[in-house]
Parts: C-alpha cells; sequence; structure tokens
C-alpha cells in the first residue's frame, strides 16, 4: 500500500489528471451557480465581441456583467474561440486551456519526473484558487516559466512568443525578458520579438479596426493607471503585495508605489552582477524564481488569484535545494499554510477578514522566500550547491 501511494504521488500523470479534473469541474461549479458566479468568464468573453463592435473593452457594460476589463486588446484574439461556444462550454474549454499551458511548462522544467509530480502537489492549492475565478493567471505562469525554459533549450522564438502573448494579455508578461541575458543567440530573439510584436500589434486590428486597435491601448494604459490608483485603498482584496503590508499596517494608503520599486529594482538586479554564474542552469532558474516572486510581490494589482505565480516561483527554488534545512523547510510550511491555505475554509473566517486580508498577510510568506532567494543568488555556487534531479 505504501509502495502504490509513493509511485502515485511521484507520477506526474495521475496529478496532471487531477488539475484537468479540477479545471473542468470548478468550470461547471462556476456556471452552475449563474452568471454572478462567473463575471470574470463574462468580461473575458465580452472582449471580444465589444472589440468586433468597436466599443471600448474598458468601460462598465453593467447589462452584461459586472467589473471591467483591464486585459489587453490581444486578448479578444485569445478568447475569440472559446467566446463563440455557449458560455458553459466555452468556461470549461477556456480552464482547460490555461491549465494546458501551465501543464506544459512544468513538464518542461528541467527536474526529474518525481520533482515535477512534487512541484505540481505543491501548486495544487493556488490553481484551486486561480481556476475558480477563471483567470488567465494560470496561463501566465506557465508563459513565463516557458519564456525561461525556451532559452535554456536555445528556442529564441518560442521564448519570444511566450513574453509577448504575456505582455500583451497582462503587463506581468514583460518580465519573461529577466533571462534575457542568458540568451546565446541575441540577435534571433530580438528579431523574434519584434517581429512577433508587431504581429501581436496588428492582429486585434483586423477583427475592428487600426484606428480602434491604437485607441485600445492608449485606453488600457488609463485603465491600468486607474487601477493602480484604486487597488491602494486599505480593506479591499486588492494590494496583496510587500507595499500593501505596509500601506495597511501603517494605515496610509498613500505611500506610493516607486518608494518599495525603485529599491526592489535594485535588488532585482543585483545578481546579474554575478557574470560568472551565467552558464549554470540553477542561477537561471533562480532568477526565473526571483522573477516570479518580484512581479507579485511589487505589485499593487496582486489578488489571491494572482498567487500561483509567486507559489511556482517558491517551489522551483525548494525543489532545487541540495540539503533542505530548517529554515527552508520552515520558510516553505510557512507559504503553505500562510499564503496556498489563508482564503480557504481551514481559516476561521474572523482570522481571514481581520487579519489576513486587512494586512495583506498572503503576501508576507513570500516576501521572506524572495529576501532569502536573492540572498542565495548573491552568495552561492550554483555549480555545486544545487541539484535538478
Amino acid at each position: 500500500m505504501k509502495d502504490k501511494f509513493s509511485k502515485f504521488i511521484s507520477n506526474p500523470k495521475y496529478i496532471f489528471g487531477i488539475y484537468l479534473l479540477v479545471s473542468v469541474a470548478s468550470a461547471l461549479a462556476k456556471y452552475a451557480g449563474g452568471p454572478a458566479k462567473y463575471n470574470n468568464y463574462l468580461i473575458f468573453k465580452n472582449v471580444f465581441f465589444n472589440t468586433l463592435r468597436g466599443k471600448n473593452i474598458y468601460l462598465l457594460y453593467p447589462e452584461a456583467h459586472l467589473d471591467s476589463n483591464h486585459y489587453g486588446i490581444f486578448f479578444s484574439v485569445l478568447i475569440a474561440p472559446f467566446a463563440l461556444l455557449p458560455d458553459w462550454f466555452g468556461m470549461v474549454l477556456w480552464n482547460v486551456a490555461n491549465t494546458l499551458v501551465f501543464l506544459f511548462a512544468v513538464y518542461k522544467l528541467p527536474f526529474s519526473r518525481q520533482k515535477q509530480a512534487f512541484f505540481a502537489w505543491l501548486c495544487l492549492q493556488e490553481f484551486i484558487t486561480a481556476a475558480v475565478s477563471l483567470q488567465f493567471n494560470i496561463a501566465l505562469t506557465g508563459l513565463l516559466m516557458l519564456s525561461a525554459i525556451y532559452i535554456y533549450e536555445k528556442k529564441e522564438k518560442q521564448s519570444a512568443i511566450s513574453i509577448l502573448i504575456g505582455f500583451f494579455v497582462k503587463i506581468y508578461g514583460i518580465a519573461g525578458l529577466s533571462a534575457f541575458f542568458f540568451i546565446k543567440n541575441k540577435w534571433k530573439f530580438i528579431w523574434s520579438f519584434l517581429s512577433f510584436g508587431l504581429l501581436f500589434l496588428i492582429l486585434p486590428m483586423l477583427i475592428s479596426s487600426v484606428h480602434f486597435g491604437l485607441q485600445s491601448y492608449v485606453d488600457w494604459f488609463q485603465s491600468l493607471s486607474e487601477k493602480n490608483a484604486s487597488n491602494q485603498i486599505l480593506g479591499t482584496r486588492q494590494d496583496f503585495s510587500l507595499m500593501g503590508i505596509v500601506r495597511r499596517v501603517l494605515g496610509n494608503p498613500n505611500i506610493s508605489n516607486l518608494i518599495f520599486l525603485i529599491p526592489g529594482i535594485v535588488i532585482l538586479g543585483l545578481p546579474y552582477l554575478r557574470i560568472k554564474q551565467y552558464k549554470n542552469l540553477p542561477f537561471q532558474l533562480m532568477i526565473l524564481a526571483s522573477t516570479l516572486l518580484f512581479i507579485v510581490l511589487f505589485s499593487s494589482g496582486s489578488e489571491s488569484p494572482t498567487y500561483i505565480i509567486a507559489v511556482a516561483g517558491v517551489m522551483i527554488w525548494f525543489l532545487m535545494q541540495k540539503k533542505k534545512s530548517p529554515l527552508i523547510i520552515g520558510l516553505l510550511l510557512f507559504v503553505i499554510i500562510l499564503t496556498c491555505f489563508s482564503f480557504s475554509d481551514l481559516f476561521p473566517k474572523f482570522i481571514k477578514e481581520e487579519y489576513v486580508i486587512k494586512y495583506s498577510l498572503k503576501a508576507l510568506p513570500c516576501c521572506f522566500v524572495w529576501f532569502h532567494v536573492i540572498y542565495e543568488l548573491l552568495t552561492k555556487n550554483f555549480e555545486k550547491d544545487y541539484e535538478l534531479v
């Protein structure tokens, strides 16, 4: 019995199957709850229909859905095949498609199959949180990982495409450029980046117009600026970030992001000074882990479903550790308990609302991990201190 259980949890096929089942079940459960429960999907599909009609995709349309869209107009092309289907079917396929991108990235990680399975098990709770909300964050996590993995594999064109899809849907995607310095054939990457960037810029105009497409990029910038300001209001389910913790603990929503972003970017960039470590794959993977954590911890738009991105970074960091000290294991448990499960029914509602949400505590464990990742990037020998198998 013990051997069968061990084979079960270490086999990627089983956990990958569970992911697909969860993606289908969560979509169907949302559909069964009525339009108010799958509001995100209604926003997504209407990005396509509003683009076809030449209607501003960032305005409120209360007759169709609550809230407004904050994804780029390129998203209208991605969501089109799903939007044309009945809602229940489109939602299921949408969730499955996002899941497949994520699982493909996990499969491509340069870890043993056993570690890939372990990675997926550890990310499962955050995956469920993102899948239930029907958001793009699942696929974006996969695209960010693929953008780096393809560079390791010397597939510059595929890396550029992964970055651009993420960027044209959600600004976070540009963080895939964090692996740029590890590219062997930089000119091939730059040419691919520019070529596909132009293609993705034009594609939405083929189902609307040039003027509407260009105006939509201007509207997108304005939409994101307004959303950033609204995210900093204390007590909302946004701003689960390093800045959010400080703002909420001090009770001051007016503290600027720049106070954190400028030193944060400097700290993020310090490991790139270790040029001799570039050739080591574990160093490149640790940069990926740092990037995945950074883009969530330093964004006022971070909410609970966004943390599939940060937790993926945590798991890459953890699985590379050759010696899992009490500190390393303690940090992992801290992430699992407070980041992954703080929004589940395991936490009493009072604690969840009066502490976790009120003070953005979901971000706290990942903050500790990110600073530890930076410490390792600045001090460790990545040729011998880490393992991938």
